[in-house]
């Protein structure tokens, strides 16, 4: 089946602006993406809790009774990843086990969405626990990538990136602790951003094991937008951030680039490599200033090592390891305060460059199989690494907790290739900024 390229279908905004034009209505615009997923998905398997009765009536009340205030996604609909609680709807986290956890309320972000004017048509699907590079689970099944229905999506928000590159939907929010935004992103050849820590409210992204229960926002993770274009990505941020956030006014050519394509715990592969020198071979025409190399860039290896303890904690609860060793308080204390070495050390690069252009995965979409990629091996330039290495690429804006923001590059035999812009912390609007300047240079 040939799905609609980025340009081919209206965005969130664009689709917002058509409403208020009297363009199309609340109802005309839900009812067609209902149409398309029911058209698009049983070859996709995206959206795995559909809510469409109650999305209708809402589309409906939306279209006899206008608000008087204006609403930036006012009519847009969308759908959301499964680990977001939506009132009413299931969120099990792709756990049989879980299947019956029926959300009290919706989350703060599906809040704030539908404050702004959006209509949910269900929930997107995930791996289990939000734990892979793929989104295969027990309960939902697998989803497949738009691009080549045998190789995975991506993940953990794997659901999310299919139905926005696919055209079902023009947006949708996920979560990111190991890529699981800019991955899917970078697989599915659409736009992601992973938001800097603490800057949008995970409330009602708890696992279900927690379900009614609020519980502290843990470390690393994040609540992040995925979208068809950089416009919506900045107000899908702007309308669910805890915190204003400002813009700087630099365009590309003022700006210094640092780019950093190897790292000392995971090479990358030439099918992504060869996009991203493209991208700097136009941008270096384009006059940007780009940097290779820099002695300011943090030791990367103990980074990510500190990274992978830190992750592995964090996704256990502090459960004891495969090695049977449990992560005492202190041993807890001091990987905050390698944290925040390592954030000190950023800072000091960020003094000097506005911003780092890096890979987003070591690879182009995966093969599906079964079992985690992280737990099996990743063929990286026709040579055997173990999956877990992969992560060292998601964990260089993680762990000190930085903004990243995925656009595609470029494609190789077919599937689609993306590059991370990473800046300081609460810079989200600026790399997305400078993410969409980079977009207009690849496709002048």
């Amino acid at each position: 089946m040939a799905y609609p390229t980025l340009t081919q279908l209206p965005g969130a905004l664009e689709t917002a602006a058509m409403i208020a034009r009297g363009k199309l209505s609340p109802l005309e615009a839900v009812d067609s993406a209902i149409n398309r997923i029911e058209r698009m998905d049983a070859h996709i398997n995206a959206v795995v809790v559909c809510d469409f009765d109650r999305a209708l009536s809402a589309a409906k009340a939306a279209t006899s009774n206008r608000p008087s205030g204006k609403l930036p996604l006012f009519g847009v609909p969308m759908t959301i990843k499964e680990s977001f609680d939506i009132e009413g709807l299931p969120t099990c986290w792709g756990h049989a086990a879980h299947a019956d956890n029926i959300a009290k309320r919706d989350s703060a972000v599906v809040r704030k969405l539908k404050d702004a004017g959006a209509i949910f048509l269900g929930k997107t699907n995930v791996p289990p626990d939000l734990a892979d590079w793929q989104s295969a689970n027990p309960v939902y099944g697998r989803t497949h990538n738009p691009h080549d229905h045998e190789r995975s999506p991506g993940g953990s928000s794997g659901g999310s990136a299919a139905a926005v590159a696919s055209g079902m939907v023009p947006c949708e929010f996920g979560t990111d602790i190991g890529g699981s935004v800019r991955v899917p992103a970078h697989f599915c050849g659409i736009w992601g951003h992973k938001t800097s820590w603490g800057l949008i409210s995970k409330e009602g992204h708890e696992h279900p094991l927690m379900a009614g229960r609020p519980a502290h926002d843990g470390v690393l993770s994040i609540a992040g937008p995925l979208a068809r274009n950089a416009q919506d990505l900045s107000a899908l941020v702007e309308l669910t951030a805890q915190i204003p956030l400002r813009r700087r006014t630099k365009t590309l050519t003022d700006c210094r680039l640092l780019v950093i394509t190897d790292h000392p715990s995971c090479p990358v592969d030439e099918t992504v490599l060869r996009p991203m020198e493209d991208m700097i071979a136009e941008l270096e025409k384009a006059g940007a200033r780009i940097d290779r190399s820099s002695d300011l860039v943090p030791d990367l290896a103990k980074q990510n090592s500190d990274y992978v303890r830190m992750l592995s904690i964090a996704m256990a609860r502090g459960a004891p390891g495969k090695d049977g060793k449990r992560a005492s308080a202190t041993d807890w204390f001091d990987l905050l305060d390698l944290q925040a070495r390592n954030v000190s050390a950023w800072d000091d690069l960020f003094a000097v460059y506005d911003f780092v252009i890096a890979p987003p995965a070591p690879v182009l979409a995966i093969p599906s199989r079964k079992g985690s990629v992280f737990e099996g091996d990743l063929e990286i330039d026709r040579q055997s690494r173990r999956g877990a290495d992969a992560l060292a690429w998601a964990g260089l804006a993680t762990f000190p907790n930085l903004p990243a923001t995925v656009l595609p590059i470029g494609e190789n035999d077919g599937l689609p290739c993306g590059a991370q812009i990473m800046g300081p912390r609460w810079s989200d609007l600026d790399t997305i900024g400078v993410a969409a300047e980079i977009g207009k240079h690849l496709h002048s």
